[in-house]
């Protein structure tokens, strides 16, 4: 979908959608087309998963974040007692999906950009100290996508150690660049694949009311 404004005569037109998922680049500009936001979305300021009450005349648009739960459950079993820091690298919808996540975690958090904006650091920032204290890095970013596979965030990966954990919220290649690189430092490492079940799986639980 091009334009966001496109999803008001979509839903208008198939009346018997009851609900949307919401990818990149419109889980936050979908949010003044809702009405109600639940405790999760409102906290991170994004939506990925859209629920569709008609009553009458009148389409009831509320958003949530399955994105959250989907990233909690999947990162949880990979957290050791040493991964009380985090970078999260990117700051975009999904970004604030994995700050919201990382609070509730008690894991303190910096923000990883290209350019300078203010409670982030650059990507030029990042040294030894950073990296040493910072054992959970997590990408938000869609670099290392398929097809540009080679793409990964510029990080000083030699100061990776067994110690590291690297989380790519990407799941198409199976191993980013950004995790195969983390991997030969001897990172342990996960992708976003079955973060992506878990927010489907809530998303199906949200539209047929089990949630």
């Amino acid at each position: 979908m091009e334009d966001i404004s496109s999803i008001l005569p979509l839903i208008a037109g198939q009346e018997d959608l009851e609900g949307l998922n919401v990818t990149i680049p419109h889980k936050v500009n979908v949010l003044p087309f809702l009405q109600e936001l639940d405790d999760a979305a409102r906290q991170i300021g994004a939506v990925n998963c859209i629920s569709i009450s008609r009553q009458g005349n009148d389409t009831l648009l509320k958003g949530y974040n399955t994105d959250a739960f989907g990233f909690e459950e999947s990162l949880k079993p990979y957290l050791k007692e040493h991964h009380t820091k985090a970078l999260i690298l990117g700051d975009g919808g999904a970004a604030k999906a994995v700050r919201y996540v990382l609070g509730k975690l008690n894991i303190h958090y910096l923000t990883v950009v290209r350019t300078a904006v203010p409670d982030a650091v650059v990507y030029g920032d990042l040294n030894e100290d950073i990296l040493g204290s910072h054992q959970l890095i997590i990408n938000t970013t869609p670099l290392g996508t398929f097809p540009k596979v080679e793409n990964a965030p510029d990080l000083p990966y030699h100061l990776l150690t067994a110690q590291h954990l690297a989380y790519d919220l990407v799941y198409n290649p199976e191993e980013t660049e950004f995790l195969r690189r983390a991997r030969a430092r001897g990172a342990a490492i996960k992708n976003g694949l079955e973060m992506l079940h878990l927010q489907a799986d809530r998303s199906w639980m949200i539209w047929n009311g089990l949630a």
